[in-house]
């Protein structure tokens, strides 16, 4: 008797400040912050409704199907 294959996702599907957006299975929260060209020590970032304080994580959150990101940038004026 042989076992099925599972095969995961290649993509997944996430809400970006209000907006449904796909990215791929696997991506860390850091990864994706560079994929948008964002500093992560300018940015303020929520996930699933709680604020990371901790930036030195981001490489070690790894994204989920149905997770929800909220990001915040500073601009800097006069």
């Amino acid at each position: 008797m042989t076992t099925p294959l599972v095969h995961e996702p290649s993509t997944i599907a996430l809400t970006v400040n209000g907006d449904k957006r796909t990215i791929a299975a696997g991506t860390s929260l850091s990864a994706y912050l560079a994929s948008l060209k964002l500093d992560p020590r300018l940015v303020v970032v929520e996930h699933n409704r709680t604020i990371l304080r901790d930036r030195d994580a981001y490489p070690s959150i790894v994204l989920g199907a149905g997770d929800n990101l909220e990001i915040v940038h500073f601009v800097g004026g006069g």
